[in-house]
């Protein structure tokens, strides 16, 4: 085998074995805000908002939520 074969194939050995190495999958400090979900930030678009919905309302949230997967519920159409 000439040098740069034996190069290609260990370059390739590399490569194959990066693939198996693992990352750290912490945070780092890129955490939410300390709000609630259903609470609204002053930055909040109002356009967003669905109407019925009154902000920083936990049962109100809950509601909506509930309204939104029901509608995408195909058995209950």
């Amino acid at each position: 085998m000439s040098g740069a074969r034996v190069g290609l194939l260990c370059l390739g050995a590399l490569l194959a074995l990066q693939g198996c190495g693992e990352r750290s999958q912490k945070l780092d400090g890129k955490q939410g805000g300390d709000t609630t979900v259903w609470s609204v930030s002053e930055a909040a678009n109002p356009a967003f908002v669905a109407p019925g919905w009154k902000a920083g309302d936990k049962a109100a949230w809950e509601a909506q939520i509930r309204h939104r997967n029901q509608a995408q519920n195909d058995y209950s159409r």
